[in-house]
């Protein structure tokens, strides 16, 4: 049978098949050296002497290291509109960081009960205008559009501590509780296990129990590749005057003219340049 892996501890699998049905299984010796298993995973069942024995891991759509799940669908980044406050350079760095994984983002904005400037509402709205699917929620009022859009799909969530992502999940499902915080306490600050990895069902979908994207780094990412990972400029890519161009200081770049033309944000432009200054920095130190 194919079934999903939905946890690991140790050795030990848990798997969900397509009927709903939960089973424990392990994984034979081949599969566990050809490419440990992570949660998400579809893989190959089959029962042997009344146990379930994992046989092949299925191809995969894609692969995050943090957290270890792969066939993602999507990225929930969270973020409130204030305590902790609006980052714009926070949002457009993970959801570069997002599509580069091969994962769809999607903003969540919480706390939209309480008050907020003037800024922050024109912020929310170029998000809005922009390409990347944006849902506003506030206390007591939950989007339906957010449930569904769980429904179906392998989903992680990110963003800033506080911003309200456990609040999030346990209105969605109430009989769920975020274990990150308790398995944090349990441990220690500042230290991490990686030998628990589980999805937890919520409002018909999977989501990892585990944030993701907690680190910002770009060491893997080039420059001449960064602007696919912009949601706003992927309409306007490969239509610049030159091939290499990198939408900084070139003549005849679309995405330059698409700024001045109000269609992209200046702030998400800027944001961009100061993820490219980044890299290309750390590339001459590398020279």
């Amino acid at each position: 049978m194919i079934a999903r892996i939905t946890k690991i501890v140790s050795k030990n699998y848990r798997v969900l098949t397509s009927d709903k049905k939960y089973y424990d299984a392990i994984a034979m010796g081949k599969v566990r050296r050809q490419d440990a298993p992570v949660a998400g995973d579809l893989v190959e069942c089959e029962e042997i002497d009344g146990r379930y024995v994992i046989q092949k891991i299925m191809p995969r759509t894609n692969r995050l290291i943090r957290p270890a799940v792969a066939n993602v669908d999507q990225a929930l980044i969270v973020m409130s509109v204030k305590d902790p406050d609006f980052s714009t350079a926070l949002i457009d760095r993970l959801s570069m960081l997002i599509m580069h994984a091969g994962v769809e983002p999607v903003l969540i904005i919480t706390k939209c009960d309480l008050g907020f400037s003037q800024e922050v509402e024109e912020q929310i709205q170029a998000y809005e205008k922009g390409a990347m699917k944006v849902i506003r929620t506030a206390k007591g009022s939950l989007d339906p559009s957010i449930a569904g859009l769980l429904t179906d799909k392998i989903s992680v969530l990110t963003g800033q501590s506080g911003a309200g992502k456990s609040t999030l999940l346990n209105q969605l499902e109430p009989s769920f509780h975020l274990a990150t915080q308790e398995i944090s306490k349990a441990l220690g600050r500042g230290k991490h296990t990686t030998r628990h990895n589980e999805l937890h069902e919520v409002a018909g979908g999977l989501v990892a129990d585990t944030p993701g994207f907690s680190s910002l780094d770009f060491s893997h990412i080039q420059a001449s590749e960064l602007a696919e990972y912009v949601p706003d400029f992927v309409p306007y890519l490969h239509d610049c005057r030159f091939n290499d161009c990198v939408h900084q200081n070139e003549p005849g770049c679309k995405i330059k003219e698409a700024v001045e033309a109000g269609k992209i944000s200046k702030e998400r432009y800027e944001n961009y340049l100061g993820v490219l200054q980044i890299i290309q920095e750390r590339r001459e130190k590398y020279i």
